[in-house]
């Protein structure tokens, strides 16, 4: 009976890991500053040093990575977890701990980064199974206000490849300027970098009409703001579909409110009804695991379970949820 059973496990075991060579999740995750503890002169790290305001140190630092690594297995679930993009990361050096000194190092991730002239030192990044995604080129495309040039924000990660070795696939990674300072004094900010996206987006297009382009981040806006708005017009040589634009829950929380900041966004030839691409996008969510939340006893329900709470190291996640999305062959 044991050997009949063993016998059952090992076909359904064949038929899921087949399953699994014939599609991969992507994952886009803020991960709510991962810095170091070593100082860059160049950056304003100041308070993610071992004497500064948060009293960041090795300990801390470690438990980030773990905790990110964690929220990272989460989402894999059965799936090959083949591409994940970040963003709010520090460095190299922080992208190296993250897969050498985590779990994730069995998984054999590569990484495409490029440091962005951010003032903060944050950046986004593309970690990847090179057996899964064969990266053809990437550029970090800068994003330079002509309106103020005293601001700087981070670069557009562009990265070609081919996926399963059957199709290219165009990817983004986005962390647009934020809003501090006020929604009004920033938007044009976040206008300008759908500017810059979308003629990114539009010459690939002009080339193939049918190239499989995703599009993920933190965008500091949602769905119907005028810069995501502006995004969806301007890409006249395809249609973009926003994946999470309906989705009545955000991916972070300002005091009562839920944002939907994370989004996926993808060419039509990706999507399920289309013919045009050898891949398509089978789902879209968002990683609502338990653990990211704890109890908001200020304004009611859930609230996200951070790093810090303040200056006040409290040992959560992240102040957003991670945003996933499956690939499958045709």
């Amino acid at each position: 009976m044991i050997h009949y059973f063993l016998i059952i496990f090992s076909l359904l075991l064949s038929v899921l890991v087949q399953a699994q060579q014939d599609s991969c999740r992507f994952v886009f995750y803020n991960v709510e500053n991962i810095f170091d503890t070593i100082d860059n002169p160049d950056t304003r790290d100041e308070e993610f040093l071992p004497d500064g305001n948060r009293r960041w140190n090795g300990w801390k630092y470690q438990q980030k990575l773990n905790k990110t690594y964690k929220t990272l297995m989460a989402v894999k679930e059965w799936q090959k977890l083949s591409l994940i993009g970040l963003c709010e990361i520090e460095n190299s050096q922080v992208l190296a701990n993250l897969i050498y000194k985590t779990p994730l190092y069995q998984y054999g991730y590569q990484v495409i980064h490029k440091n962005s002239p951010d003032e903060r030192g944050i950046d986004v990044a593309l970690l990847y199974r090179p057996e899964d995604f064969s990266v053809e080129g990437y550029e970090a495309i800068k994003v330079t206000f002509p309106f103020d040039n005293t601001d700087k924000t981070r670069d557009i990660l562009y990265v070609k490849g081919i996926l399963f070795g059957t199709d290219t696939l165009h990817v983004f990674i986005n962390h647009w300027p934020s809003r501090y300072g006020g929604y009004m004094k920033t938007k044009k900010k976040r206008e300008y970098a759908a500017e810059i996206l979308s003629g990114k987006v539009d010459s690939i297009c002009a080339k193939d009409k049918n190239a499989a382009i995703v599009i993920a981040g933190d965008f500091n806006d949602e769905p119907r703001d005028s810069s995501l708005e502006r995004l969806m017009e301007k890409t006249k040589q395809t249609k973009l579909i926003n994946l999470l634009a309906n989705e009545e829950r955000g991916t972070t929380k300002y005091r009562s409110q839920w944002f939907m900041f994370d989004q996926l966004i993808i060419s039509k030839s990706l999507f399920a009804d289309s013919s045009n691409s050898k891949l398509h996008v089978s789902k879209a969510e968002i990683g609502r695991f338990p653990f990211l939340f704890s109890d908001d006893e200020r304004y009611g329900g859930k609230k996200l379970f951070r790093t810090f709470a303040g200056p006040r190291y409290i040992g959560g996640y992240s102040d957003h949820l991670p945003i996933f999305l499956d690939f499958k062959k045709w």
